[in-house]
């Protein structure tokens, strides 16, 4: 069952672009990862410091072992200095109702 994941940053708002052009560099990496299906970037319209991750991958244990793969990569590390807070990772099931 494909699963949906939110990851919600806090970036600091005078970093913004820049953190995006750091994130557009790596996220083919993403993209072609295995499991993922979907991975976009929103930017708040309202706040600009807020960018949120919207990703749709083949199940949570897939997003879960890229996290880790990032991990083990220094990724988290070099997000690090961007944000004010740490990200908020949500997971979903699709209801079909």
């Amino acid at each position: 069952m494909t699963t949906a994941v939110t990851i919600d940053l806090a970036v600091i708002p005078e970093r913004v672009d820049e953190f995006l052009a750091f994130i557009k560099d790596i996220a083919p990496d993403t993209r072609a990862y295995d499991g993922c299906r979907l991975f976009d970037i929103w930017r708040d319209q309202d706040k600009p410091g807020r960018v949120l991750f919207y990703e749709l991958w083949d199940s949570r244990g897939h997003q879960e072992k890229y996290l880790a793969w990032r991990a083990e990569t220094g990724l988290m590390d070099k997000l690090g200095p961007f944000l004010t807070a740490p990200p908020e990772i949500s997971f979903y099931d699709k209801f079909d109702g």
